[in-house]
């Protein structure tokens, strides 16, 4: 039974008597591994058949803070532990190659007392294809496909990545998310183009990486109005216990639901609108601001204004403001603030 990655070669193999779910179990604890859930055994023939034709040795990326090498025979045993379908393997292969971006700063992700965890989002084809919930409770619990691909991005990222609780990972308090965090967009219910292609990616499929806080709802069940709606959205954002208050390049995701995202369409308001009025609404007085911090990455222009009554908004670009349409019907919508110092990243998916 392969079971995790040598930063200095490959896998270590320990032979697996019992196969049975508490015998795993009862092995990965003592060794201080895994997240504490039940296992499934990595044995030869699953990882197999999860690499399929791809080259065991293959090195998608090196995760921090240990510097594990993320081999695909590595997230082969980690998407088997976490209980995926050899079917959906590329997208976490892809969600890997993503999270290795200089943009993401993985190490500092791995590493903070922030309760950070990377969100991974399915967009295009895939999502219907490899059976991924993108309507009613996609944030939620019930789909194999969304539970098990971010359930094997946690376990690459503790048993590769050395991102354990206390030993790797500092994070305060941690947060749900940080078990599975994977969704999808929405695309046949938004009336904006695909997430990934406004993104400039040209693919049938692709995912994206944000690594930020848990989802923060706001709800509107009666307006008729775009601004009303989108109002809410910056009154969730706008809170001095996020990151993005002290630091100001951090994004945030805009996750729409169908029936906010079609009201605000038919008003006329394109997804630049959205962002363009988030950030002129999601704002406080410079003096709120630095009452709360003293240390603040701002950018100078922030840094220098004088009027301390003068708002100033809780990120320093429109574009800073991601936004695309999940879930289904009921009128809740949510905003996911960031840790602060990462970007997101968008990448096809792997073939």
């Amino acid at each position: 039974m392969p079971t995790r990655d040598d930063p200095d070669g490959g896998p270590d193999l320990i032979d697996l008597t019992d196969e049975s779910p508490e015998a795993v179990l009862a092995l990965f604890e003592e060794r201080g591994w895994g997240d504490g859930l039940p296992l499934v055994a990595p044995t030869e023939a699953r990882v197999s058949e999860m690499l399929a034709r791809r080259d065991p040795d293959e090195e998608v990326a090196v995760l921090p803070p240990r510097f594990g090498r993320a081999t695909c025979q590595a997230l082969a045993v980690n998407a088997v532990l976490a209980g995926c379908a050899p079917a959906v393997f590329p997208v976490v292969t892809t969600a890997i190659r993503a999270l290795a971006g200089d943009e993401v700063n993985l190490q500092g992700v791995q590493a903070t007392t922030h309760p950070v965890a990377p969100l991974v989002i399915v967009h295009g084809e895939a999502v219907s294809t490899l059976g991924f919930n993108a309507g009613l409770g996609t944030f939620g619990p019930g789909v194999r496909a969304n539970a098990t691909v971010g359930r094997a991005v946690r376990l690459a990222l503790l048993h590769v990545g050395g991102a354990y609780p206390g030993r790797g990972d500092q994070s305060t308090q941690g947060q749900p998310a940080k078990y599975t965090y994977c969704i999808a967009e929405n695309s046949p219910e938004s009336p904006w183009e695909a997430y990934h292609r406004w993104c400039g990616v040209d693919a049938p499929s692709a995912v994206t990486i944000h690594c930020g806080a848990g989802p923060h709802n706001f709800h509107d069940m009666e307006s008729e109005s775009a601004s009303r709606i989108l109002e809410k959205g910056a009154s969730a954002f706008t809170s001095l216990g996020s990151n993005n208050a002290c630091i100001s390049e951090g994004e945030c995701f805009v996750v729409l639901c169908p029936e906010h995202a079609a009201t605000i369409a038919r008003a006329g308001w394109s997804r630049r609108d959205v962002q363009s009025f988030l950030f002129e609404r999601a704002r406080l007085p410079v003096a709120v601001f630095r009452r709360a911090f003293e240390q603040r990455r701002w950018r100078p222009w922030m840094q220098e204004i004088r009027d301390v009554e003068q708002r100033i908004p809780m990120t320093d670009h429109p574009d800073n403001y991601r936004v695309l349409v999940a879930g289904g019907a009921g009128k809740h919508s949510c905003v996911i603030p960031s840790w602060g110092v990462t970007k997101s990243r968008t990448l096809p998916l792997d073939v």
